[in-house]
């Protein structure tokens, strides 16, 4: 035989092969059953998460009303790190079973992932410290979901505390995803009340003490009519003196991150109230002068 014809026998024995085992209905059935398997585990994992997440969210309902209760804020970011425990969770459960299925060793799997862990851990420090972090944040509840914080250079709302990140949205509505392991300093200004400071000007010509007796009678009024109020708010006295005006200022206590409201809120208001007691607010103003001919100076605008 020529080479030729031993490479077209080869060819033939080997193309024989093939067909015989896509012939095969033992194979097409072992496939079959393979695949039915995943598409159950696949559903059986979707059905467990979601069933999962309405018995963790029923059991923070039950927990508020038995005789130890949590604050909101905790019980949100120990809600949503449950959940996300339990997605990883059934989520690598599924994936062994899909191997299983396959008829591949998970056992063995398991075994080489353990030597090729010890190995990358040395390479993974920083997961490791974003996970113990985490784990410290949420122990020490150092902020928790709905806490308005800065971190660094980022501000905003949390929206999320994962074992290894955690999700601010900003003012402008971008969300900023941090490693736990990058955060070092948090202002939190969610735990305590806030504090609206208001600076008033009132024009030196004006009489002080009766606007200050106008604004006080005024801030008297104010705890009905805010009730994020904490307290009615307090006319310390003159602050300074300005180049044009005196400066009063006024501090107001209020719930958590609502001094920026009271304080526009309250602008509001004193200016409307000045206005009608007559009293002035200075404001920046331009003289105007036309040289005249004669050398005399005429005022022409203000």
């Amino acid at each position: 035989m020529t080479k030729t014809e031993e490479s077209l026998t080869r060819t033939q024995a080997i193309f024989d092969t093939i067909s015989q085992k896509l012939l095969d209905e033992q194979l097409w059935f072992a496939i079959g059953v393979s695949v039915l398997k995943i598409i159950v585990i696949l559903i059986l994992t979707g059905l467990l998460i979601r069933i999962g997440k309405i018995a963790i969210r029923n059991f923070f309902k039950v927990k508020t009303r038995g005789p130890l209760r949590i604050t909101e804020r905790r019980e949100a970011t120990l809600l949503k790190l449950l959940e996300n425990v339990l997605t990883y969770v059934v989520y690598f459960i599924a994936i062994m079973m899909i191997f299983s299925a396959l008829t591949i060793n998970v056992q063995g799997m398991l075994a080489g992932a353990g030597i090729v862990g010890l190995a990358v851990g040395f390479g993974a420090q920083s997961l490791v410290k974003d996970i113990i972090t985490g784990f410290f944040i949420i122990f020490e509840d150092q902020f928790s979901v709905g806490d308005y914080v800065r971190i660094g250079q980022f501000e905003g709302t949390v929206e999320e505390i994962g074992l290894r990140t955690t999700k601010i949205k900003s003012f402008t509505g971008e969300i900023n995803i941090l490693p736990n392991g990058s955060i070092v300093e948090v202002t939190n200004f969610s735990l305590y009340n806030s504090v609206a400071v208001l600076d008033i000007g009132i024009s030196y010509e004006g009489d002080i003490q009766y606007a200050e007796n106008v604004l006080q009678d005024y801030l008297n009024t104010t705890l009905e009519k805010y009730p994020e109020l904490v307290n009615t708010p307090e006319l310390l006295g003159i602050q300074q003196f300005a180049a044009s005006e005196v400066v009063l200022r006024i501090v107001a206590e209020t719930l958590p991150m609502k001094h920026w409201y009271i304080a526009r809120q309250l602008r509001k208001d004193i200016k409307l109230l000045l206005d009608e007691h007559g009293i002035e607010i200075p404001f920046p103003r331009m003289v105007m002068y036309s040289r005249q001919e004669g050398g005399g100076e005429k005022e022409i605008g203000n």
